[in-house]
């Protein structure tokens, strides 16, 4: 019986993990979910990496050698990372030469430190690409309003970007375009567009979350906002994905930007345990999967068909259009979201460097 995760792929939707850690790559478990699940790429973040070397899960013999070696805590952070990120990256290599460069990638993001500096992003960009040197990782950029320039000069300089923290249909807009110009400007400098890949990462259940909060007890909109939000942002990848400009791009070898459905576990345990899953599936997509929802995903939840993403566009539309009668500023929503992600980017990051330090210092005192 073919896993109701794997079955994402015959609906043009790849399933990536969000998940990542040593014992995960060590221990064959990320293997497995490639080889049984259809597992075709996987996200990382500082909160795993944290909770990971904090219960000793696989890394001391590294922090003791970094130690050794007098690195500093925060350049101990990077080469614990790279080296997931590398060893995650040959696991998804198969994956990403069957195919032929379009799949199979491993994110890792820069600095969160940086979501409000361009040129620090750029140069933290082109670093942390040219260490991992694999051909299929993909850098994280936040899509903060520093961050667009950011993503279009990355591109431009042939790097394969996923770029992080999309809350809104203005600022997904703005991804697209930077996305495009970076293609056109390495178009022009000679560069081989078929080496690029990108994903822009629309988050989903945060947004019902904020939006839910404004609601009064029993609305008909509580639980419905990030659903439409989704749904309109497929419409516009489908918009600025077709016509002369994108078809000459393509011409010359260029990929999609696939939209890619981030934060799509249920926090409202209300609603269904699959939700985000069942009503975004749809070809070009991507949807990352946390351990809950792979979970849910093999008890058989959710009811999960091809082409929901583009189903009920105008209830979509309704729905938001609906919030500002509701008294919900959905433009405070959406800027709310990227502020407060950005801060727990920052957060997490700090927390993984004060694990390590206190860890370090445990395991050589």
């Amino acid at each position: 019986m073919t896993s109701a995760i794997a079955r994402l792929n015959d609906y043009g939707q790849s399933p990536w993990y969000d998940n990542l850690a040593r014992r995960l790559l060590t221990g064959g478990g990320l293997a497995q979910l490639v080889s049984d699940d259809g597992i075709r790429g996987v996200t990382s973040n500082p909160t795993i990496l944290d909770k990971a070397i904090d219960g000793g899960e696989g890394y001391d013999d590294q922090l003791k050698e970094c130690a050794r070696q007098g690195l500093s805590i925060e350049d101990t952070y990077w080469a614990v990372v790279v080296d997931d990120i590398v060893a995650a990256t040959k696991v998804l290599e198969p994956v990403h030469t069957a195919a032929d460069g379009g799949d199979g990638f491993v994110s890792v993001e820069v600095s969160p430190e940086l979501a409000h500096d361009t040129h620090g992003t750029i140069a933290a960009a082109k670093s942390l690409f040219a260490r991992v040197n694999r051909p299929n990782v993909l850098i994280k950029i936040p899509a903060t309003l520093e961050g667009i320039p950011a993503i279009e000069e990355a591109v431009a300089s042939g790097i394969r970007v996923n770029v992080t923290l999309i809350f809104s249909l203005a600022r997904h807009e703005l991804v697209i375009e930077a996305y495009l110009k970076g293609l056109e400007r390495f178009a022009a400098s000679g560069g081989d567009l078929s080496t690029i890949a990108s994903v822009a990462s629309f988050f989903v259940s945060r947004v019902d979350t904020e939006t839910d909060r404004r609601l009064p007890e029993g609305h008909e909109l509580r639980g419905k906002a990030a659903v439409a939000n989704a749904k309109l942002a497929y419409q516009l990848f489908e918009e600025r994905f077709t016509g002369p400009r994108w078809e000459a791009l393509a011409a010359k070898g260029a990929r999609l930007q696939r939209p890619l459905w981030a934060s799509t576990s249920t926090k409202n345990p209300a609603y269904p345990s699959t939700l985000y899953v069942d009503e975004l599936i749809g070809p070009n997509t991507v949807n990352t999967l946390a351990p809950a929802s792979i979970d849910a995903l093999h008890r058989g939840d959710g009811h999960q068909r091809p082409g929901t993403v583009t189903e009920n566009v105008e209830e979509a539309l309704r729905v938001i259009r609906s919030l500002g009668d509701a008294g919900v500023d959905f433009d405070d929503v959406t800027d709310t979201l990227e502020r407060e992600g950005v801060d727990s980017f920052s957060d997490s990051f700090h927390d993984a460097l004060n694990t390590i330090e206190k860890r370090r210092a445990d395991l050589t005192s």
